[in-house]
């Protein structure tokens, strides 16, 4: 009997310190943790090619790699293929343009959606704000709709717009 509940004892003891590690490696600092940056979060998601494409082209890829903590509103490929051919092409070609169209999708700081839904406006890294209005359908973000919230990475989090944002 006492060898028994030696046993129960000794399996209580490691299952505590599973769960313990567990919730400690998954869930650091009330995050998941990722170990993957914003732009390898955006790249493995296979949706945002062209945020991709346009962040190199714009020399901001180390920057979004870095330590952050960062807050991106991604459009996806399909709202970068609502602008129109040519308009995207100059827009791609003119680096100062495109680093004020990419950075005014950036906000300072991890925000999480609560966070967001809680706001009025996003002061950016392009130095304008977003404008956030939350209501029964959703939350928009200047005049993009968020259509998927709260994706970790390890230096930061990305929400998910249907549509690019443009600064004044």
């Amino acid at each position: 009997m006492k060898r028994l509940a030696e046993k129960i004892a000794l399996l209580a003891a490691a299952f505590t310190c599973v769960v313990v590690l567990t919730a400690t490696t998954a869930n650091a600092g009330g995050y998941r943790a990722e170990t993957r940056d914003i732009v390898d979060v955006a790249a493995g998601a296979g949706s945002f090619n062209t945020l991709i494409a346009a962040v190199q082209a714009a020399g901001l890829e180390e920057t979004l790699r870095g330590e952050g903590p960062f807050t991106v509103f991604a459009p996806t490929d399909e709202a970068f293929a609502a602008i129109p051919e040519a308009d995207l092409q100059a827009l791609l070609a003119d680096r100062e343009k495109l680093r004020a169209v990419l950075t005014y999708h950036v906000v300072p700081g991890r925000m999480m959606a609560a966070e967001v839904m809680g706001s009025r406006e996003l002061g950016t890294a392009q130095g304008q704000a977003l404008g956030v209005m939350a209501g029964d359908d959703g939350v928009m973000i200047d005049d993009a709709r968020v259509v998927q919230a709260d994706i970790l990475a390890s230096n930061g989090v990305i929400h998910v717009i249907d549509k690019v944002v443009l600064p004044d």
